[in-house]
């Protein structure tokens, strides 16, 4: 089981995140955009750089659902892989099963 506090500071990153998404996409369309002026090309880093470093969604860490383990999460489930086996061999998983050849 992870440290409470570290499951609240993701919990955190993501909604920060979401808050600042708008204005992180605008501001890098406004460098990458050949329409902008080389001013605002210029000012724009800036701006990016002066929002909260939490508001960069690469930040953020795959945490399992049920324990916040941070290593050995499957996306596809959302599970570290020593719950996901828990889970699979109580057949809660619909489709997965343990290999047999």
């Amino acid at each position: 089981m992870a440290k409470t506090n570290m499951v609240e500071r993701e919990k955190r990153r993501v909604r920060t995140a979401k808050r600042y998404a708008a204005r992180r996409s605008e501001l890098k369309e406004t460098i990458r955009s050949p329409k902008s002026s080389p001013e605002q090309k210029a000012a724009a880093p800036a701006k990016l750089q002066a929002l909260p470093r939490d508001a960069s969604p690469t930040r953020q860490r795959n945490r399992c659902q049920i324990t916040g383990r941070s290593r050995g999460v499957y996306r596809t489930f959302g599970l570290a892989r020593c719950k996901i086996r828990e889970v699979a061999m109580r057949g809660e998983i619909p489709g997965l099963g343990k290999a047999s050849w």
